[in-house]
């Protein structure tokens, strides 16, 4: 007897675990079976999910169906809630961090020919000794002269940081080979930042990345050497990015422990982020440019600049998103954007637009501004429909979606010509621009600069007359465009080629002698 109690708990273990182990094996075949630990009840579309992969008829991709399924589940939430596929990650992500690697070159497909239009400077393919008007012939072991797309071309030239790629390119009809080692390129958030004047500098942000903050800081301290002591900050067409990065730069405009932005969600409580130092940008007149394509963290600079009395806004109403997103990685390598509260202004403005139509509504509602009139007249007191708030200083803003500048500017609807839009929807346009520096690099070798180019360059109707023969060979016809659009052409000729030599500062420059809104800007500032 004795004997037995001494042996029973053991055999009691032996068959629980025997037990155990065989509804394990059983499970996989039980459709509805639970985990042993496992006491929260499953949703039905995971039902739904684990059936169809059990029991189907046919093979089923299981990725694809869970992707769809996430996809439907998303599409009754806001309009910013997303699903990132692992596939996309990286390259979703590289915006957002600044850089990415590759051997930092641009390029244009010309007649199946990869030109290199562009080349980092310091970058990898610069050290490795290629130049703009080079033709790639091989990257590794590929032959990519002839039939080539531009996906293909970027798989083979990017790579992970310190790896090496041979190429072998056609420069002046002779080859050449070289060995280009990959580094870390990156994705600059400062587009522009140059004087206009003698006390006026200029600043044109392109997004809010992982850099943003440090590439702001040094074109604001490299402007104030050279005698800057007011500000046009440009962020029209910046839909957004990192909210740190935006506060970090509104903290530069603000004095004492002023409010920033705060936000808020039905499960996340009122955090507010306010100022933290004195900023180099406290002193003098700003001026902030902003459109319909100004969005998110441009729209809490724009916030909080205007509901400080801060900054005067010049342009059209501003997109209206003003939600937060939170990224969650998934186990599978995918990751999702979750929204998770609102962003308000410092008055407790909602930024966000109404998204209760349904996305597609939500995404036409730009378009639908042109339509009921406001990108020609403006969306004023006498039109708003969003609460009013009044700034320390007593102005009127409004609430309801969007930041309504101070002082409006229409949007140009005049349109093209039929051949002057194919001339552009055709990217006819940016190929005659590298084809026709290449042209003339003898020509274009005596400008300093662009402000230099700007005053000078003398060849306005050449370039004409050399851009009608070049398109009409891609069947866009311009000889009979009206002198409107003959007057926007050589505009743009001037800009683009600026951009060429330059890249985006030499466009910004160029481009704003001419800009209506940086023109307004100036005459507010001057008051």
């Amino acid at each position: 007897m004795k004997k037995l109690q001494v042996w029973l708990p053991l055999l009691f273990a032996l068959v629980l675990i025997a037990g155990m182990w065989i509804g394990f094996k059983l499970r996989n075949n039980i459709p509805n079976s639970r985990g042993l630990f496992e006491t929260a009840q499953r949703s039905s579309v995971q039902e739904v999910i684990d059936l169809v992969n059990n029991r189907y008829v046919d093979k089923v991709n299981s990725d694809s169906l869970t992707e769809d399924a996430i996809e439907a589940m998303l599409a009754h939430l806001d309009p910013h809630s997303i699903f990132i596929p692992a596939k996309y990650l990286d390259e979703v992500n590289e915006d957002l961090q600044g850089n990415f690697e590759g051997i930092g070159v641009e390029f244009f497909i010309i007649n199946d020919t990869v030109n290199i239009t562009n080349v980092l400077a310091d970058g990898p393919s610069d050290k490795a000794g290629l130049k703009v008007g080079d033709q790639f012939l091989k990257v590794g072991d590929s032959t990519v002269a002839g039939k080539i797309d531009a996906d293909r071309i970027k798989k083979l030239l990017r790579g992970p940081g310190g790896s090496q790629v041979p190429v072998t390119v056609l420069r002046n009809k002779q080859t050449v080979n070289t060995t280009i080692t990959r580094g870390t390129i990156p994705l600059y958030s400062v587009d522009a930042a140059y004087m206009i004047d003698a006390t006026t500098g200029y600043i044109h942000l392109n997004k809010f990345s992982g850099t943003t903050y440090e590439e702001f800081m040094q074109a604001t301290e490299n402007l104030q050497k050279k005698g800057m002591k007011q500000l046009i900050f440009d962020v029209r067409d910046n839909g957004g990015g990192i909210l740190g990065e935006a506060v970090d730069i509104v903290d530069e405009f603000l004095n004492d422990n002023k409010l920033i932005v705060y936000t808020q969600g039905e499960r996340q409580q009122r955090q507010e982020f306010r100022c933290k130092r004195p900023g180099l940008l406290e002193e003098g007149k700003v001026v902030l440019l902003v459109d319909e394509n100004s969005a998110s963290a441009s729209e809490v600079v724009a916030g909080a600049l205007q509901d400080w009395d801060r900054a005067t806004l010049i342009g059209r109403r501003t997109f209206g998103k003003g939600l937060v997103q939170e990224q969650y990685d998934l186990s599978n390598g995918a990751a999702l954007r979750l929204t998770v509260a609102r962003y308000y202004s410092p008055l407790g403005r909602n930024i966000q637009k109404p998204y209760n139509k349904g996305r597609d509504a939500y995404h036409d509602e730009v378009a639908e501004r042109f339509h009921n009139g406001e990108m020609l007249k403006g969306d004023t007191s006498t039109n708003h429909t969003g609460p009013s708030f009044k700034t320390p200083k007593g102005r009127t803003v409004y609430g309801g979606g969007g930041i309504t500048p101070d002082i409006f500017i229409p949007f140009d609807t005049t349109g093209y010509s039929r051949p002057v839009y194919e001339l552009f929807s055709k990217q006819t346009f940016g190929r005659f621009i590298y084809s026709y520096y290449i042209q003339h690099r003898d020509y274009f070798s005596q400008f300093k600069n662009a402000g230099d180019f700007a005053q000078r360059f003398d060849q306005q109707e050449l370039a004409w007359n050399s851009l009608v023969a070049y398109a009409a060979k891609d069947s866009v016809q311009l000889a009979g465009v009206n002198s409107r659009d003959k007057q926007e052409v050589e505009r743009r000729i001037s800009t683009w080629l600026a951009r060429q030599i330059w890249r985006m500062p030499g466009y910004f420059e160029v481009n704003n002698r001419n800009d209506t809104m940086v023109k307004r800007a100036l005459e507010e500032l001057k008051k």
